[in-house]
Parts: structure tokens; sequence; C-alpha cells
């Protein structure tokens, strides 16, 4: 499996990951009964195809999860500006920079 495979699989599981969230989320405080229901088992069933998807590339473990928290990370805060509003402030900004900086260093250091 070359990078860019392995890289789109990183992404479409991050996105996976932050929209099974958000889904659960939103089951959480639902109107109705069965608005929460069915926002709750969606967010199961796409935190489950998550779980599947992240887990597909052959890269060692402990590598995999530490790019796949960078892409995390980038996708959970713009899931976070569309779904709920909330724009990133200097904080996250400074924190972010760090966590996508230790998944480049991890993806492109060559020991």
């Amino acid at each position: 499996m070359n990078n860019l495979v392995i890289f789109a699989l990183l992404v479409a599981a991050s996105v996976l990951e932050v929209g099974g969230d958000a889904l659960v989320r939103s089951g959480l405080h639902g109107a109705s009964l069965s608005a929460r229901i069915g926002f709750m088992g969606a967010g199961a069933a796409v935190l489950f195809i998550y779980g599947v998807t992240v887990n597909l590339p052959s890269w060692d473990f402990g590598k995999l999860l530490g790019v796949y928290v960078a892409l995390f990370f980038v996708v959970a805060q713009i899931i976070n500006l569309l779904a709920f509003g909330v724009k990133p402030d200097l904080p996250i900004y400074a924190g972010g920079a760090l966590i996508v900086s230790g998944g480049l260093v991890m993806s492109f250091w060559r020991a």
C-alpha cells in the first residue's frame, strides 16, 4: 500500500471518527428520544467503520496512530467550526501547531 493511499485512508478515518463523535454528541443533546436513539445508533455505526478504516494501513501501529492524531486534530477543528460554529482560539492554534509538527516529524523523518 503506497503512502498516498495510506494518507487517504487516514483522512477518511479522521472524518469518520469526528463525524461519529459529532453524531453521538448530537444524540446526547437531542430533543426527542427517537432523535437521540437515531443519532447514537448512527454514531456507533460510523465509529465502527472508523475503527476498521484506521487499521487498514500496514504501518507500525505507533507511527500510524501518531500521524493519525495530527490529521484527526485538523479535521476536528474543521467539523467543530462547520457543525457547531466554534472557531479555534490562540491556544488551539498553538497546541495544534505542535500536534501537526509531531505528525510531520513521524511521517518524514528517516532514521
